[in-house]
């Protein structure tokens, strides 16, 4: 687990240290990175940056997982502040270094110096660079010696951990009273400041909440309202909560949530009533209505966006909070569409769409956007105008886009989200895909797939609007009986099976003068002319036609020329992939070169040639161009598919690649023209490899799952091979072998 070294002593002033917010459990580091594949609406367009974790997401908080910044949350502001307080006295490195990169020891020695001029090695060091005698020096360090002290409690050290934060209390009372004192003894605005909070917060780690209470009670009026103020404040909500207070607490984190951007996520996560009486409590304490908007947009974050949103509305229409809840409502109506058009037509699923639209939401939204009261009217509008598609209503959607074009502000992340809300309107117009259709949307099909990518926008949000536009296009297509067109655009997963569909495919692919939307196709698809004949020289190789598999490889380009990793001419006792994959190799074998050896092979057994040597060759090959070889590459590619284990392919794929029947039949060739012994043992011992993998896919790849196979405990048999080369062959050579590498024939023979 990371830490934070409590040496740091910016670290003092940043911690927050609520007690209730000590740890925030998370299931992910990677915050939302699956998020945007789901959404066509970005909330980051037109919403302030302090709301950003309290986006809709499927994590703690959007975008950061959990909150990392307890210790480092006001950073910047600190050594901003303090370096503008010792302006003329230190440097702003300077000011950075005693804050951020000295140790507490050095802070001590210096504070100890100056308030007993006793030196020290430290001081001797320190005195050659900065002036030790300057006052403000001396009160930079006699804050930061105080400060250093609630640091040994207040910096949580361990706020990765997913275990429960142990709450240690600081006990020094005498230091407690010294802080408060020279909070009432400075005159100095800024120092007091300082102080003031300072007093609170070791009040606070001293568990004292009456005293807590009672200073902030008495001194709240003489300070500004500014950062630190709301800080305290926050102090004082987590001795409420830690009191079981919980309606007076959240009454103040709503006000911090209210005021203070930088502890948003703070106020937001502490924010907790327990029931309907605290809230109705907090809402009581509520003296204007801006405290009554500033509960209800925390209490939105937890629960109803739109109730929260209708009584924003009623007491403060500009409220900025009211547009992070937005963007809540209208992430979580996209949360709750079915976005499969897997068996459906374009009308079925656009019916499932409509229904999934809460309407009460869309009427909420569409009356507000309506008002032109909110503090962004073109951010209601676009809200508006993309739940009226969402409901179908496409020319409502038109005239909410156009309101909020003419008063959106241009940025690239407003005008890109415009434009692919619009687009999205006008594709879910079409029922079918003609000349006219196809000349309102090209543009934006380019756009979609090919430009907006290399823009690099951040956080925009457009994967969804390109997998569902695709999936759109496609079902138009398939009910118009165009199936390549259809292909195109979204792959189906039994397209290549037919041989019609490949050669209609091919030709497509093959002319020229293609319009648009056919080019944009193409484009998309991430199969071409090459793949595709690789793809027919593979399965013309499993069904034995090496002539058809040889002339589909000449066309597949650069892919004939890939070459196998192991010999696939081998036929090993001992099945290892990446083993013979290593070994050294004096011929390497590309495709088309292993093709054509198979054909040479093929043409010497038909002219009775070296049969036995020829046959126990194509065993092997075939054997290797399985599963069970060493040259899967030769199937593996994009309309196969990939992968080590046969469950990863369809049904129809795993059985190709498990089937060793071709294989079986050559060294059954072999076997017949074997010479002598050792020729025989080894036929017999291959055919038992084959036995053995049918053997393997009646009882295990012909499962769906691996849950499904049932556990007989026999995991070989005595096969025909075995027995064979037990009870004939133990005289040869190749017996022995057989016995030192393979475990279950040398099991068998044991038993």
């Amino acid at each position: 687990m990371k830490k934070i070294s409590s040496s740091k002593l910016l670290l003092v002033f940043s911690a927050i240290g609520l007690f209730v917010y000590s740890v925030i459990y998370a299931c992910s580091d990677n915050g939302d990175w699956g998020w945007a594949f789901d959404s066509n609406f970005t909330p980051e367009t037109f919403v302030d940056k302090s709301y950003t974790p309290l986006f809709l997401s499927s994590d703690v908080f959007y975008g950061i997982g959990f909150d990392q910044e307890h210790n480092t949350r006001f950073n910047d502001d600190i050594v901003s502040d303090w370096s503008a307080y010792l302006k003329g006295s230190l440097s702003e490195k300077e000011v950075k270094f005693f804050l951020v990169d000295s140790s507490a020891t050095t802070v001590a020695n210096i504070y100890s110096f100056l308030s007993t001029k006793k030196s020290n090695a430290s001081v001797t060091k320190w005195s050659k660079m900065i002036n030790l005698e300057d006052k403000k020096i001396y009160n930079f360090m006699e804050f930061l010696y105080n400060a250093q002290a609630i640091e040994t409690v207040s910096i949580n050290k361990d706020y990765w951990s997913y275990e429960s934060q142990k709450v240690v209390f600081y006990n020094d009372a005498r230091r407690v009273k010294n802080i408060e004192r020279l909070y009432n003894e400075t005159k100095d605005p800024f120092l007091k400041n300082r102080y003031w909070l300072l007093t609170i917060k070791a009040n606070f780690y001293s568990n004292n909440k009456k005293i807590t209470d009672s200073f902030f009670q008495k001194t709240e009026s003489t300070v500004p309202k500014n950062t630190l103020y709301y800080r305290a404040l926050s102090y004082l909500a987590g001795l409420e909560y830690r009191n079981h207070n919980y309606a007076k607490s959240n009454y103040q984190y709503a006000q911090v949530f209210d005021k203070c951007p930088r502890l948003r996520v703070v106020a937001a996560y502490s924010f907790h009533p327990y029931d309907q009486k605290d809230w109705n409590q907090s809402l009581a304490m509520a003296k204007n209505n801006d405290e009554k908007v500033a509960l209800w947009s925390v209490q939105g974050y937890y629960g109803d966006e739109i109730k929260a949103i209708q009584n924003i509305v009623d007491l403060n229409p500009k409220s900025e909070h009211l547009e992070y809840l937005l963007t809540r409502l209208i992430n979580n109506q996209e949360n709750k569409i079915d976005k499969s058009f897997k068996d459906r037509t374009v009308f079925q699923n656009k019916q499932i769409v409509k229904d999934s639209i809460n309407k009460t939401a869309l009427n909420l939204v569409t009356t507000i956007a309506a008002t032109d009261a909110t503090l962004k009217p073109y951010l209601w509008n676009i809200a508006a105008g993309y739940l009226e598609t969402l409901n179908g209503n496409f020319a409502q959607a038109d005239k909410k886009f156009s309101a909020a074009e003419a008063k959106m502000p241009k940025t690239p992340l407003a005008v890109s989200q415009l434009r692919l809300l619009r687009f999205v309107n006008n594709l879910s117009k079409m029922d079918k895909i003609n000349a006219a259709s196809e000349k309102i949307i090209i543009s934006d099909l380019n756009w979609l797939y090919f430009e907006l990518p290399k823009l690099n926008l951040e956080n925009f949000r457009y994967e969804n609007a390109t997998a569902w536009s695709k999936s759109y296009i496609a079902a138009l297509y398939k009910a118009q009986k165009n199936k390549v067109m259809s292909e195109l655009f979204s792959k189906e997963a039994d397209f290549y099976d037919n041989e019609k569909n490949i050669e209609e495919m091919k030709s497509f692919l093959s002319k020229g003068n293609k319009i648009a939307i056919e080019t944009i196709a193409e484009k998309i698809y991430d199969l071409n002319l090459s793949k595709i004949s690789k793809y027919q020289a593979v399965t013309a190789t499993f069904k034995n036609k090496i002539p058809e598999a040889i002339g589909f490889m000449k066309e597949a380009g650069d892919l004939q020329y890939l070459v196998f990793y192991g010999n696939p001419f081998n036929g090993k006792i001992k099945d290892c992939h990446d083993c013979e994959h290593v070994e050294r190799q004096k011929k390497k074998y590309n495709q088309i070169e292993f093709l054509t050896a198979m054909q040479l092979m093929q043409d010497k057994i038909e002219k009775k040639e070296e049969v036995y040597e020829n046959a126990l060759l194509l065993g092997n090959a075939f054997y290797n161009i399985t599963h069970f070889g060493n040259a899967r590459i030769f199937y593996e590619g994009s309309i196969l598919g990939y992968g080590s284990s046969p469950y990863e392919f369809k049904d129809k794929i795993k059985q190709i690649i498990t089937d060793c029947s071709l294989s079986k039949m050559y060294y059954q060739k072999a076997l017949q023209a074997a010479k002598n012994d050792e020729q025989k043992a080894k036929c017999f011992y291959l055919l038992a490899k084959c036995e053995r993998n049918e053997f393997y896919n009646k009882k295990y790849y012909t499962a769906n799952n691996w849950w499904d196979i049932k556990d007989d405990g026999i995991n070989f048999l005595a096969w025909n091979g075995f027995q064979n080369l037990k009870n004939n062959y133990s005289n040869t050579k190749y017996y022995q072998d057989v016995i030192a590498e393979c475990g279950y024939f040398n099991t068998y023979i044991n038993q």
